[in-house]
């Protein structure tokens, strides 16, 4: 089966790698691109099929939040990786978190977005940032889950004077320094 390749989304200080399942006979390859990005953190949306554990030995912190393909993450997937990305932007800004489904074009794009969407971005941009590196990303249940998402803007950034700073039009990376609210803080 030919997969895509694993693509890097970038905007402001976050960066995300959104990839395919490996199968057991690639985990080498994946586990290289991984450390190429600069991955720290694994999201795994779907069924396990590989052991985590060469991955987790490579000091990549696996985690497993599994939900049906074609489908919008449920309330608890959406909690878990919001605050995962709070955690992990605040303490190490810049660092990349990959994130995968079986083909990576459903539930891990669709993890992403939202966090885009968190950070400050318009559902519309979010969408043609992703589907510009990966293209057939996201079906229409998902599209329609990113229309109605009503975002907390729990990734948005601060400024050094603890200023809401606007975020960038483009995904480039900007010098504002990265402050996280808590959830449910304007």
């Amino acid at each position: 089966m030919n997969r895509p390749a694993p693509v890097e989304i970038s905007y402001d200080c976050l960066r995300f790698l959104i990839t395919h399942n490996p199968t057991d006979a690639q985990m080498g390859k994946f586990i290289e691109d991984l450390k190429a990005f600069g991955v720290n953190t694994l999201v795994r949306v779907c069924a396990a099929t590989y052991d985590k554990t060469p991955v987790e030995q490579e000091g990549i912190q696996v985690l497993d939040w599994p939900f049906d393909d074609g489908s919008a993450p449920p309330d608890q997937v959406v909690g878990d990786w919001l605050n995962l990305l709070q955690a992990k932007f605040k303490e190490q800004p810049g660092c990349c978190v990959a994130v995968h489904c079986v083909a990576g074009l459903g539930r891990a794009p669709v993890l992403v977005a939202l966090a885009l969407i968190e950070c400050g971005m318009e559902y519309e941009d979010a969408v043609h940032l992703i589907r510009q590196k990966r293209r057939g990303a996201l079906n229409a249940k998902q599209l329609h889950y990113l229309e109605e998402y009503k975002s907390k803007l729990c990734l948005r950034l601060k400024d050094a004077n603890d200023t809401t700073a606007e975020p960038a039009r483009s995904p480039t990376e900007t010098s504002v320094s990265m402050v996280l609210w808590p959830s449910g803080s304007p």
